[in-house]
């Protein structure tokens, strides 16, 4: 069932095209803030869809699942990716999907000016699946967003399949990627963000239940200590809740305190309110393409979201030069 476009004093639920594939509607749920304010993307977990419409006239849910008395304190943006319940397309897996959201907030600068003061900065918030999106987004898109928060996600999804023995969520990467790790391990490093950070320009604040059965702490570790080899570290704040994620299969947070979940909630929002700047992407330098990579100046399109590349780039000299893993077309555009 689709909803047609639905308002109220507090929450939308709209639908928007895609960019990158013609003629599939995707939905999106809006939550307005009471004044002007910045854009929030939420990304929802993996089994996840945004929120269904209803007409809001009582404290509801928004950010990182917390309760607001009547409005949200961003434009917040639930973008429904493809391929789940309300949107229409298939699920890839970190590939075209990620578009979806990119799609929604060009969506929201161009209906929702009034309720923005800058539409150029950009936050982005997920947990689990949502998290694994925020890792790649800030890859994939370097200098899109202004903050992010990734939250009990996954970093690297061949890591993701092969601890999932119990196969809760490896038959889906087996569609939405089409193989497993060891038939193709570039379709799955093209899709992580681990295999992305040289792309980081993001102030990106992490956090992860040390105990979590579903995306092991693991995912964030290896982020960290990647980041800091590379020399990121300082774009990189990670807060691992001790003793916390040993629940069942799905509780990431289980057993965690207040005091231990409103200091997430905290450090997410600080790192946000001390980031209200556009990102700036040097004006040379090395990307890692992992299906595509885009920027505000130029993108790279791979004929294959699961193929990876090195981008050399260097934009005072409008010169481009790529390496490839395996034979690869390609699309270079400059705006």
């Amino acid at each position: 069932m689709k909803y047609e476009n639905q308002y109220s004093p507090f929450c939308d639920f709209v639908y928007y095209e895609s960019s990158v594939t013609p003629g599939i509607q995707l939905a999106m749920r809006v939550l307005k803030p009471e004044k002007p304010s910045y854009i929030k993307v939420l990304a929802h977990g993996w089994h996840g869809t945004a929120r269904p419409f209803i007409y809001l006239d009582e404290p509801f849910y928004g950010e990182m699942n917390m309760p607001y008395n009547e409005y949200a304190e961003h434009l917040v943006i639930e973008a429904n990716m493809r391929g789940r319940w309300y949107s229409d397309g298939h699920p890839d897996c970190n590939g075209l999907e990620l578009f979806d959201c990119i799609d929604a907030v060009s969506y929201a600068r161009e209906h929702y000016a009034d309720y923005l003061i800058d539409d150029k900065v950009v936050f982005l918030e997920g947990a689990s699946g949502g998290g694994g999106n925020v890792y790649s987004l800030v890859g994939k898109f370097p200098d899109f967003f202004a903050a992010a928060t990734a939250a009990c996600g996954m970093s690297d999804y061949a890591l993701w399949y092969e601890q999932d023995e119990e196969g809760i969520y490896r038959d889906e990467m087996d569609v939405w990627i089409g193989c497993a790790p060891w038939e193709n391990s570039e379709a799955y490093k093209a899709r992580g963000g681990l295999h992305l950070i040289e792309n980081l320009q993001t102030p990106l604040f992490i956090t992860h239940g040390e105990m979590d059965l579903s995306v092991t702490s693991e995912h964030a570790r290896r982020y960290v200590e990647r980041a800091a080899t590379l020399g990121k570290d300082g774009l990189v704040n990670y807060f691992e809740v001790k003793g916390v994620g040993c629940g069942p299969v799905g509780g990431h947070w289980s057993d965690i305190s207040d005091d231990d979940l409103y200091h997430i909630i905290d450090m997410s929002k600080q790192n946000m309110r001390r980031h209200t700047c556009e990102v700036e992407l040097p004006r040379s330098g090395t990307l890692k393409v992992g299906g595509y990579v885009v920027t505000k100046h130029f993108s790279v399109m791979l004929d294959s979201m699961d193929k990876t590349a090195v981008l050399e780039y260097d934009l005072d000299q409008d010169r481009f030069h790529i390496d490839f893993e395996q034979p690869c077309r390609y699309e270079i555009k400059t705006y």
